[in-house]
């Protein structure tokens, strides 16, 4: 298998713009992309509240756009997901990300709305691991993802199902419609079947992943938030996800979604054959853990446990909507004023990156 190449900086608020297109070519964007096709700009907002580590920065978001825009990229869109405990016009108000749409003059769309983007079955090439067994009816995706870049824009976290996340996981909500909570089951084999469908419909993909403060615990939204000044971009979305993961200090090959995309030959995850380029990360090892939350042990139960193989009753009925209510509920109603809240509150007084946060201002 070729090495891939990671491109991994440390930088600061200062800098932080000039930083990310220095590292987006460092990764050498411009190869992996076509200028003659729309570019996807797909954000990554975990939860609407600003909880710093869980969501796409307004810094990462204003650099890469400005370095697509200063190599040739103009046609450039954005396309929102919906999930049952983000409302996706909230996130982008509260995450300080609308306004740098509107001043890119990036046009913005919604995979969730009928009359904006249309859905399609796809029967795809390459041999698919789960999503023909859980959608026997047929896979669809989104017909406007075809012929087009996507640039995806993680953070680096960890994950109560996955163990990380990042550029991978990041076509979940994009690829997916609102059904897709039927696949954690086979999460891991997912994440695989989608990087598969993503290399045949895209004309380019890519990944800028902020670790500027980075989440640290029971992810994606009730974390540690950790400041690390990293960033990293890759063409490969499995070696990103897999140096990212060797950063926080978890074996890549152990993760069951890098190792089988590695085995599929969708992307390299074993570090020792990937180039990593710009910081040397060598010794680095954040030891992070991901542990438990009371939705991550609901969720162990039903999906992962003794109660999987009724599933079925559980998340394909309106029975649904009880555990939707209870996970809104948990997050926004109990997590978030008792702990998320304070939590962004001390980062926002304390860390230089809350304080960007914080004074973020788009003229």
């Amino acid at each position: 298998m070729t090495r891939s190449k990671v491109a991994v900086l440390k930088t600061k608020p200062e800098t932080v713009l000039q930083d990310i297109e220095k590292l987006m070519k460092l990764a050498d964007f411009e190869k992996h992309l076509d200028k003659n096709s729309t570019t996807i700009l797909k954000d990554n907002i975990s939860w609407h509240f600003p909880y710093l580590s869980s969501n796409t920065t307004p810094w990462q978001l204003e650099g890469t756009i400005i370095a697509l825009k200063n190599a040739g990229f103009e046609k450039l869109v954005t396309v929102h997901n919906n999930t049952v405990v983000t409302n996706p016009f909230k996130g982008g108000k509260l995450n300080k990300l609308e306004p740098i749409y509107k001043k890119y003059n990036v046009e913005e769309r919604y995979n969730f709305i009928e009359t904006d983007i249309k859905w399609i079955r796809y029967e795809p090439k390459h041999k698919m691991l789960a999503l023909n067994k859980v959608y026997p009816n047929g896979i669809h995706i989104p017909e406007f993802f075809i012929g087009k870049n996507i640039v995806h824009l993680p953070t680096m976290k960890t994950h109560i199902y996955t163990t990380t996340t990042g550029a991978m996981k990041n076509a979940f909500g994009g690829l997916l419609n609102t059904r897709r909570h039927y696949t954690h089951t086979w999460i891991h084999e997912t994440l695989v079947d989608l990087l598969a469908i993503q290399k045949e419909i895209h004309s380019g993909i890519f990944a800028i992943m902020d670790g500027t403060i980075a989440g640290n615990g029971p992810g994606p939204r009730t974390m540690i938030p950790v400041e690390t000044d990293y960033i990293l971009a890759s063409a490969d979305q499995v070696a990103i996800d897999a140096v990212s993961a060797k950063i926080m200090g978890f074996d890549p090959m152990s993760i069951k979604y890098i190792r089988l995309a590695h085995e599929t030959g969708l992307g390299v995850g074993d570090p020792r054959e990937i180039e990593i380029v710009g910081e040397d990360i060598s010794n680095v090892n954040l030891k992070f853990f991901v542990g438990d939350n009371l939705a991550s042990k609901v969720g162990d139960i039903l999906w992962f446990g003794p109660l999987k193989g009724i599933q079925y009753l559980f998340f394909r009925t309106p029975l649904v909507y009880i555990f939707v209510f209870g996970s809104y509920f948990y997050h926004d109603f109990i997590w978030w004023p008792l702990k998320g809240k304070k939590i962004q509150e001390r980062l926002r007084k304390e860390s230089k990156w809350g304080k960007l946060f914080e004074n973020y201002q788009i003229d």
